[in-house]
């Protein structure tokens, strides 16, 4: 993992401020949410009406939730939205009754196998309601009425998205995209955000090449409306990445866009196999994040998705144990070295044309190999300069160089700035 420089334990406080927030795909929640990333870095904030036709979608109603509980007899909240926001099902419909325990169990919800956990449970486009407790809990709620209130509202309101754009020095852009809408989990929402966030504040400091765009939206119908919305900016989009699940323990996941040979694909291979990180590369599929979204075939755009353990494949997903103990300011900041290698190797990738391919130029009388003299590694400088010129023909980038040599891609990058500044080299 990277050497952790303080950042890790930044992005960690910020997982635990926005913790106990109760995000869904729109409402309070999320604005709150935008309010406090606003912090670290400025955001354009979008809101989108319910109603909106959004590609084969439409925008629903906005929800949200100030108060939810199931009390006994004696009034002892039994379960109670104020400790968790995990207890309610997302997307309640308000009610208030007093009801059976055998009347209640139908929209009870609970993990039999976890029974200390609580689940995580939605019903976004179904007028539903219920609760979701530990097992532990349930089994303990003796027979008898109870009673039963969740004051929430589903109303006419908007889809609130943000973006921050880091201009580069041209205008094609890469997108970095990761989800906004889940309540407490840190791991699979919280995680991705605050590597996002610090990512961008970092890419802020200088002027990169590329533009970049990072989108902060609820899952699928929130990329979905960016999509709608941006028709006309996707030909810009050259690479992007979708961040998720940035914070467990586990080895990197990286899962290749839809066309599996992208520029991000190959960018993402080299650097995970370069840096002898533990790592998975696993081929693409219509399930996951909104890598899909992005991916799909009108759009077919070269993102690629970057988890540690993927979606689904640790217990603690999407239950109550997803809390800020689960996350490591470690893991945090071995994303965020990742993503920074891979954006490098992006922004520094190019195709050169030799101006001089009529045998070996003479480099010692430009003063090239002179210049190799304080550095460490001047052997493999020198070799990386032979590769550049031996493959800058138009057809190859320094990507293909730096894998074909076996060199540090930016070894490769510092002699083909050399050979340009010297005029060996046509971009």
């Amino acid at each position: 993992m990277a050497r952790m420089t303080g950042a890790g334990e930044r992005m960690h406080a910020l997982v635990e401020r926005l913790y106990p927030l109760c995000r869904s795909i729109t409402g309070d929640g999320v604005r709150a949410t935008l309010a406090i990333v606003d912090e670290y870095v400025p955001l354009r904030v979008h809101e989108v009406p319910t109603g909106t036709r959004v590609l084969d979608w439409t925008v629903p109603q906005e929800w949200n939730i100030r108060d939810a509980y199931i009390a006994d007899g004696d009034g002892h909240r039994v379960v109670d939205f104020a400790a968790s926001s995990l207890h309610v099902l997302g997307y309640s419909v308000p009610v208030s009754a007093t009801m059976t325990l055998a009347e209640l169990r139908p929209h009870l919800h609970t993990l039999p196998d976890r029974p200390a956990w609580v689940p995580y449970r939605t019903s976004y486009y179904e007028r539903e309601w219920g609760f979701c407790l530990a097992q532990d809990t349930l089994d303990a709620m003796p027979e008898g009425e109870y009673e039963v209130r969740i004051d929430s509202t589903l109303a006419d309101g908007h889809l609130t998205y943000a973006e921050h754009v880091v201009p580069g020095q041209v205008t094609d852009e890469v997108i970095v995209s990761c989800h906004v809408c889940h309540p407490s989990l840190a791991n699979d929402n919280l995680a991705g955000v605050a590597v996002a966030a610090f990512l961008a504040r970092e890419l802020a400091e200088r002027t990169p090449y590329y533009t970049y765009r990072f989108i902060f939206a609820p899952g699928t119908i929130g990329a979905i409306t960016w999509l709608a919305r941006n028709a006309e900016r996707v030909e810009r989009v050259k690479h992007g990445l979708v961040l998720a699940c940035a914070g467990d323990r586990g080895g990197l996941t990286y899962k290749r866009s839809r066309r599996g040979d992208a520029d991000i694909d190959r960018v993402m291979r080299h650097v995970l196999s370069a840096s002898e990180r533990p790592h998975r590369i696993t081929e693409f599929t219509p399930y996951g994040y909104d890598e899909r979204q992005y991916c799909s075939p009108g759009f077919d755009l070269g993102v690629g998705s970057l988890t540690r353990t993927p979606y689904a494949g640790y217990p603690e997903y999407h239950t109550s144990a997803d809390n800020p103990d689960f996350v490591s300011p470690r893991a945090m900041e071995d994303t965020l070295a990742v993503c920074r290698e891979a954006f490098a190797v992006l922004d520094r990738d190019r195709r050169y044309v030799n101006l001089s391919p009529y045998g070996e130029p003479q480099l010692g009388r430009r003063g090239l190999y002179d210049s190799l003299g304080g550095r460490s590694d001047a052997k493999q400088a020198q070799m990386a300069m032979l590769w550049v010129l031996s493959l800058a023909d138009g057809e190859h980038g320094l990507l293909d160089v730096a894998e074909r040599s076996g060199l540090p891609f930016e070894t490769v990058a510092d002699a083909a700035e050399a050979l340009h500044a010297a005029g060996l080299l046509k971009a």
